[in-house]
């Protein structure tokens, strides 16, 4: 990831299980994004939010990468991505009528530090620049 580029992307957690896994609903567009962009940044949320589906057994295809997450997002030349307060209130209090958390949180994240998400949901387009 991040090679050639000379943008910043934020990932959606589905978009970067599915770079991880090179799974084919990865559109063309997103991995020339992620391959194309100097910085590639992973929200900390989206380690929460496979860490809880795969124990929910909502996502049992993450399972086998769920402990090595931050490690393979290194490996992959990427990082994470800063979360802090300003990025929690944004994710609050932003007038948005879509309630998943994780959503808001990665929704805020990209608004905040002026980045786009790549990402399958058309539910960021009310936000944010989506990439897919």
């Amino acid at each position: 990831m991040g090679r050639l580029g000379v943008k910043a992307v934020l990932l959606d957690t589905h978009a970067w299980a599915w770079a991880l896994t090179d799974d084919d609903r990865l559109s063309q567009r997103a991995r020339s994004a992620i391959t194309g962009a100097d910085t590639v940044l992973v929200s900390p949320i989206t380690f929460f939010e496979i860490g809880q589906k795969v124990r929910l057994g909502k996502w049992p295809q993450m399972e086998p990468f769920v402990q090595r997450l931050p490690a393979l997002l290194e490996t992959q030349g990427g990082a994470t991505a800063d979360l802090d307060g300003p990025i929690c209130i944004t994710a609050a209090t932003m007038p948005w009528s879509h309630r998943d958390p994780f959503d808001r949180l990665l929704a805020a994240t990209a608004l905040r530090r002026n980045l786009p998400i790549v990402s399958a949901d058309g539910v960021f387009d009310a936000v944010v620049t989506r990439v897919w």
